[in-house]
């Protein structure tokens, strides 16, 4: 029953397929929703089977029992792979499947080259951000698989649920999915400073002892590279510092300012040559910034970033008009994915 809609999603070209009781399966296209009309209304049932069919019966009844369930699916007929999210809404079970293409690397993704010089770095904590459904996974997988191609390293990966599945190259890599191969991300992350590790990827910072844990190993010779969901450079920072209090919130600026190498914050935004390409702000950690860091003026990042770009800092704004220079976005919708509107119009006039 699955397979059948999974094959519509490779046909159709869809990121996404959504099933719930009430509603016709959905898919999304270049970022729009679209019903299949020529599909039947959900019932409890119907989405139960095919939630049976990804998961099978005794995750499925974890789905009932605790509400929700985030796991991955291989459909090999298609050669395609899938994250996908179970939960419970309104007494009903629906599940959410996003397709995982093959790995691509940052030259096919529209990405800038400075992100390799990020991955080739012996050290340090670099952050990818945005939105939910921005492209961040696979961000730091095309990162991962060129330290893979390009470097002889072991690389830990600790997921929930694990997305991309690397080949291994020049690299040794391990990838542990939380509630199967380690008890949380902090466990798994902690354990792998016994592992001789020299590059961890996170998939997600949630939790102050996580973040903790992962700035003490950018401090101590470790490529760390993980994802928030945060709109901004600047925002990360204030949301990570957020999460500590009184004198741990001295201790983690301070461990910040020194470890921090960079954050990615990106969007995919709809192209009118078709398909979806990337916007972008890029901060870069250099003294100023990890001074503003240090002294708690975060607010003014922001204009760090505007006045860096000879330093290869980038504001979402400049990556927009780009994108406008282009053909790929039109001027009304730069000003909707913009962060700062009217710093955009001064830009264009």
């Amino acid at each position: 029953m699955i397979e059948s809609l999974l094959d519509i999603i490779k046909a159709e070209g869809a990121s996404d397929l959504h099933l719930s009781v009430g509603r016709r399966p959905c898919i999304r296209v270049n970022g729009e929703l679209t019903q299949l009309m020529n599909q039947q209304v959900l019932d409890q049932t119907s989405v139960l089977t095919m939630l049976v069919e990804l998961v099978g019966d005794a995750r499925a009844r974890q789905v009932l029992e605790h509400t929700e369930l985030d796991f991955s699916y291989d459909y090999t007929p298609a050669g395609m792979r899938f994250r996908g999210s179970a939960y419970i809404q309104t007494g009903h079970v629906a599940v959410a499947l996003r397709s995982i293409d093959k790995i691509k690397t940052l030259a096919e993704l529209g990405l800038p080259e400075v992100l390799a010089d990020f991955a080739r770095r012996e050290q340090g904590f670099f952050l990818v951000v945005g939105p939910v459904g921005q492209g961040k996974s696979t961000t730091l997988a095309a990162m991962i698989d060129l330290i893979n191609t390009e470097r002889k390293e072991h690389i830990v990966t600790i997921e929930n649920p694990i997305e991309y599945i690397f080949e291994e190259k020049n690299s040794i890599i391990e990838q542990r999915e939380v509630g199967i191969d380690t008890h949380s991300f902090q466990s798994g992350l902690e354990s792998s400073f016994r592992q001789d590790v020299n590059v961890i990827m996170i998939g997600e910072m949630r939790n102050p002892e996580t973040v903790s844990t992962a700035v003490t190993a950018a401090e101590t010779g470790h490529l760390v590279i993980s994802t928030l969901h945060t709109n901004s450079a600047s925002q990360t920072i204030d949301r990570i510092i957020d999460l500590f209090d009184g004198y741990e919130e001295t201790q983690i600026r301070n461990q910040l300012s020194s470890s921090l190498i960079g954050i990615f914050s990106q969007r995919l935004v709809t192209s009118l040559k078709g398909g979806r390409v990337p916007a972008y702000e890029l901060l870069i950690n250099n003294p100023a910034v990890s001074n503003l860091i240090r002294e708690g003026r975060t607010h003014e990042i922001d204009s760090v970033i505007e006045t860096s770009a000879g330093e290869g800092m980038v504001t979402m704004n400049h990556s927009l008009l780009e994108l406008i220079r282009q053909g790929h976005i039109t001027l009304d919708d730069a000003m909707r994915h913009s962060l700062n509107p009217e710093g955009l119009k001064r830009l264009v006039s």
